[in-house]
């Protein structure tokens, strides 16, 4: 064929000898603990192991027995485990040491193990797991499954990196690789036998398959944007003039007095954030200083306050913006509500707010389209704010099937997308430029590849490894 379509299944590893060297870490979280767990992997661990416990526990087996320190005196009485190369989680040897959990212990075992075995070095953060990568025993999308895991802040979160761990989103993605490929395969042999004059759109049916990998694809990246909200979830500001209820709204949704809440214009002078969910999307909102549509403040602290509510606004992915119904007829109220809103930036979403409706009102004022109205002391329309909330977030529910995504995942499939779209206007046409339709196809078959890690650069994998925590 005019173009080989087997590629380089992964880019060369980064520092290949340093993944040559045997590794050890504290694998459990600092501080005291009932249990804690020292991990080495390597090429052949059988000295440490020996010289730690003696002999060679049976594989994959959790054995009771001394840990021993270099004189041979007991430095603790625990269980090992030893997972022999290949069947491990890394592929190599692993050896888990699982002792009582007190920092000096640890730090003993862990001097212990790099004094017993020459070359044994401490383990970067995420290196355990790049290991895994690097050995074919998970792709680059589990990889990251697992820091997600161990990072999920809602349940929903921790059920689709779970999802994404097994392999779920990875198999989605091959199979629409294979289709690709699939595709890919007749185009080249069309391009290869021109003198066949066999009509390719219409015998392969080509324009029917790139409309199902469309629609296969959009499916996919509609549930990786879930994904992706439900692993970073939205950033909300409570914002408006003060004393309109803006920490009686955050404790009010937090279910918690986290704000002190006074009839004392002003009592909120720094930014309280509380992050709660709704619906397994976390969402982490930011109660701020009331704000005032002049450059006047009572006060140093107030005018700080009042900076670094508009620097909380700024980095918003949506905005409250909090009125009091109970001052709706005041003067200078309403016009002090314009001259604030009209400084929000331009691209924020703002979600027009409503608070106090359980006081007597005089006259109810005309509220814009889309407002809200209630109140943060009873209760009052809270679940009509919760869900304005989820759909300015883009959530729709549909727990079943959502793997965790990361926004890298979210852009690669918004390529591979525009590739396909760009591959189908090629096809429609009269006189098809079935070269161009291949490249556009082989170029959404690599943006699909840099989700899974067939294709990937070493800075991207220095960037996901880097920020594991150290032991995994």
């Amino acid at each position: 064929m005019r173009n080989a379509l087997p590629e380089q299944a992964r880019a060369p590893a980064p520092g290949a000898g340093r993944h040559r060297d045997p590794i050890v870490a504290i694998a459990s979280a600092p501080g005291r603990g009932a249990v804690g767990i020292v991990r080495a992997s390597g090429r052949d661990l059988s000295p440490l192991v020996m010289a730690l416990c003696g002999r060679l526990p049976m594989p994959r087996q959790a054995t009771l027995l001394p840990f021993l320190g270099a004189e041979g005196e007991t430095l603790d009485h625990g269980l090992a485990l030893h997972f022999p190369a290949p069947h491990s989680y890394t592929g190599e040897d692993v050896l888990e040491l699982q002792a009582h959990g007190g920092p000096v212990l640890l730090q003993l075992l862990l001097a212990r193990c790099l004094q017993a075995m020459p070359g044994l070095r401490l383990a970067n953060p995420g290196e355990f797991t790049e290991r895994a990568f690097l050995n074919d025993k998970i792709d680059l999308a589990q990889a990251e499954a697992v820091a997600d895991l161990i990072d999920a802040s809602t349940e929903a979160a921790a059920r689709s990196a779970a999802r994404s761990l097994s392999g779920a989103f990875s198999a989605e993605v091959t199979a629409l690789g294979g289709r690709i490929v699939h595709l890919r395969m007749l185009v080249e042999a069309t391009l290869d036998f021109p003198e066949e004059e066999i009509d390719f759109l219409e015998k392969a049916g080509a324009r029917a398959q790139l409309d199902g990998l469309l629609a296969t694809l959009d499916n996919a990246l509609s549930r990786a944007r879930q994904g992706a909200l439900l692993r970073e979830g939205l950033r909300v500001v409570l914002a408006g003039q003060p004393n309109v209820g803006k920490s009686s709204l955050l404790n009010a949704l937090a279910g918690a007095e986290l704000a002190i809440v006074t009839p004392i214009p002003g009592t909120t002078r720094d930014r309280v954030s509380e992050t709660i969910q709704i619906e397994g999307v976390p969402l982490h909102i930011t109660d701020t200083a009331g704000l005032r549509h002049d450059t006047e403040a009572a006060d140093e602290v107030e005018r700080i306050g009042i900076d670094r509510s508009w620097q909380a606004i700024g980095q918003a992915d949506a905005v409250v913006f909090l009125h009091d119904l109970s001052r709706a007829g005041e003067p200078g109220y309403e016009a002090a509500d314009a001259a604030i809103r009209a400084q929000l930036p331009a691209g924020v979403p703002l979600l027009q707010v409503y608070n106090k409706a359980d006081l007597p009102v005089a006259e109810v004022p005309a509220l814009p389209e889309a407002a809200l109205t209630l109140s943060a002391r009873t209760g009052q329309g809270l679940d009509a704010l919760r869900q304005a909330l989820l759909a300015q977030a883009g959530w729709q529910a549909a727990p079943e099937g959502l793997f965790i995504a990361r926004r890298r995942h979210v852009h690669a499939l918004q390529r591979a997308r525009e590739h396909l779209r760009q591959a189908q206007a090629q096809a429609a046409l009269r006189d098809a430029a079935l070269d161009l339709l291949a490249e556009e196809l082989r170029l959404a078959h690599r943006a699909l590849g840099e989700i899974t890690g067939q294709f990937s650069s070493d800075d991207l994998l220095g960037v996901i490894f880097g920020s594991f925590c150290i032991g995994k």
